[in-house]
């Protein structure tokens, strides 16, 4: 049975990693991974949600230790080709169960990208700062990109549509998202919420916006060849990177926690 995400590995780069909004985007979630990563020491980084290892590459380049893991086994194919000579190590393992997964294992820095913790239920999420809080070494960090309930550039856009009803589909406990035909049940979760159910185990350092001016992946195909835009959107969004406020209402946010 394939997991979710194994019908869009062989073309996610394609659809996303390579495009304008995705590179955009990435690079906000670098400017502030950069700054999180040199405020503590840092050695062996666990990334969850790897996808096609496009974030691994860039933290194993930068001199770090890398562990990733995807539920997708496709996923996890196709990092693996964009590491020839082996020095990350992946792995194929389902987030729910990592403290089984690694045992033995301290990470100083849980990491993961763009929204893979908004397919998991409250329940869920709560076990894994549980579970996190297990697999990070003293004063480890989780550094994470969600996806929070009020979007404005979706709200805009399906308002543009006239798509009445899902001007405010982020808003519900769950959402099914159709990727390629295949159903993901997605929940999204604004930084209080967040802040809440992690505030047992983590103490929050950082919340900022990815993807305020810059809009979300669905509308490559209206900024794509219009160059001039990108690079305004693109100044528009360093300006607020660290506007906290704003990350309730981008299409992602940046969220740091330090192990207590």
């Amino acid at each position: 049975m394939n997991a979710p995400f194994d019908i869009v590995a062989p073309v996610y780069d394609q659809t996303f990693t390579h495009t304008v909004i995705g590179k955009l985007q990435r690079d906000i979630v670098y400017t502030h991974l950069t700054d999180c990563l040199n405020s503590n020491p840092v050695n062996h980084i666990l990334e969850i949600n790897c996808g096609t290892g496009e974030d691994a590459i860039w933290l194993s380049e930068k001199g770090y230790q890398v562990t990733a893991t995807d539920l997708s086994e496709q996923m996890i194919s196709v990092a693996r080709k964009k590491d020839p000579d082996g020095k990350i190590t992946f792995r194929q393992a389902d987030i729910n169960t990592l403290t089984a997964v690694f045992p033995d294992t301290n990470f100083d820095v849980i990491f993961s990208d763009f929204g893979g913790l908004n397919c998991l239920s409250e329940t869920e999420l709560e076990a894994f700062f549980l579970n996190s809080g297990q697999l990070l070494s003293n004063n480890g960090q989780l550094l994470l990109v969600i996806m929070p309930k009020h979007t404005i550039w979706e709200q805009v856009y399906f308002l543009a549509k006239g798509k009445w009803r899902e001007i405010f589909r982020r808003k519900q406990q769950k959402v099914i998202v159709t990727i390629d035909g295949e159903a993901i049940p997605t929940y999204y979760y604004n930084p209080a919420a967040i802040q809440r159910m992690a505030q047992r185990y983590f103490t929050v350092t950082r919340i900022a916006p990815v993807g305020f001016f810059i809009p979300p992946s669905y509308l490559e195909p209206f900024l794509k060849d219009k160059k001039r835009l990108a690079a305004i959107l693109e100044f528009l969004e360093n300006k607020i990177r660290n506007i906290r406020f704003l990350s309730r209402y981008s299409d992602h946010y940046f969220i740091a926690l330090k192990k207590r």
